[in-house]
């Protein structure tokens, strides 16, 4: 990095108070340096949702994933869940591709076989090789812990407990408990955005009016809150439509920083990830789970339909928006603090971690 990028990082990076909040420059969403900037600083020193705990049930299971260009597999040790490098220690091939369930994990390139727990068990012919020795060689671990059923990593060892992230998301939940709702299926979409376009977007509800005439219909616009934590946001709504396909309660949307989100309605968990692919591209990963009720069938089919109908009303504004920021036509503008709170409390955290590289340069 040169002078004059860490001259602009720097810049960007000063925090802003809520009486002068404006929006990152646009050039933090159209300009490559920052995508590299959001891996190493951001993705790779956070906690990352990387699955549900009732998806590996059984000893041998194990779930594939990729955060922030690092390969990943979780396994159900029979000890315990534990996140691995899902990269063999011969020649970088991959342990698995997708999810599955083996006694061993063997290296889908050369057949190197490794025990559940990332040590090396075997290696085809390196018997002929002076010196050789499979104790020599291993999965590195990676930092894995498990919140209301939710399996995270973080690539980092310097990231605060997960329980400190979560604090108080227990409490605001109760008794809804995320465990009881397995995992059900996942859908993945490739958005022509920056991540932190779509985190943004999911993080107002300012647009609700404008852009998702069907979910402002199930929420109460008018009551509709952000309320904010050291690491998270949660914003919330009664529902307006108890008769609807979710009965009563409150919808609740939690943003676990920074990529992760929680939208919790009435017997349905719905997590989405936000991942980055370039500077304008990014993919969201959105995993359903559900409580077991009566008529479960019906339930699921018409959530994917209301669901896919707010997630084609996202991707298009999206999209629309990444086009203004990649224009050359907008530099930044200011913040509605009443509905663009979750949003300022997002950028700030950015900030901050930008500020943190530049002190460590």
């Amino acid at each position: 990095m040169n002078a004059y990028d860490r001259q602009r990082i720097a810049t960007l990076a000063q925090s802003q108070g809520a009486d002068q909040a404006h929006s990152l420059p646009a050039e933090v969403y159209a300009n490559g340096l920052f995508t590299v900037l959001d891996r190493t600083e951001v993705l790779q020193r956070s906690w990352q949702l990387v699955g549900h705990q009732s998806q590996i049930p059984t000893t041998g299971d194990w779930v594939v994933h990729e955060v922030a260009e690092q390969p990943i597999i979780v396994v159900n040790t029979g000890a315990g869940i534990q996140a691995l490098h899902n990269v063999c220690r011969h020649r970088a091939g991959p342990l698995a591709t997708t999810s599955g369930h083996g006694k061993t994990l063997r290296c889908r390139y050369h057949g190197w076989n490794y025990h559940l727990d990332g040590r090396l068990k075997s290696a085809p012919e390196m018997h002929t090789t002076a010196g050789f020795s499979v104790a020599d060689h291993r999965l590195p671990k990676i930092k894995t812990a498990i919140w209301q059923g939710l399996i995270f990593v973080a690539l980092k060892d310097d990231v605060p407990p997960l329980n400190e992230v979560t604090a108080g998301i227990d409490q605001i939940l109760a008794p809804i408990d995320l465990t009881t709702m397995p995992f059900n299926r996942r859908d993945e979409f490739i958005i022509d955005c920056n991540w932190k376009v779509y985190v943004e977007n999911y993080l107002e509800g300012y647009h609700l009016p404008h852009v998702h005439p069907g979910l402002n219909q199930l929420l109460d616009y008018k009551s509709y809150q952000t309320q904010l934590s050291r690491w998270h946001s949660h914003q919330f709504s009664p529902l307006e439509q108890s008769e609807g396909i979710y009965g009563a309660g409150q919808a609740h949307y939690f943003f676990i920083y920074p990529n992760t989100m929680l939208n919790v309605l009435p017997n349905r968990l719905q997590t989405n990830q936000v991942l980055p692919l370039s500077h304008n591209r990014c993919r969201v990963l959105f995993d359903y789970c559900y409580a077991e009720v009566p008529d479960l069938a019906s339930l699921i089919a018409q959530d994917q339909q209301f669901s896919d109908q707010v997630q084609a009303e996202d991707i298009g504004i999206c999209e629309a928006v990444q086009k203004g920021l990649n224009s050359g036509s907008y530099a930044s503008g200011p913040l509605c603090m009443k509905r663009e709170a979750g949003l300022h409390h997002f950028q700030e955290l950015l900030r901050a971690a930008y500020r943190q590289l530049m002190e460590a340069a």
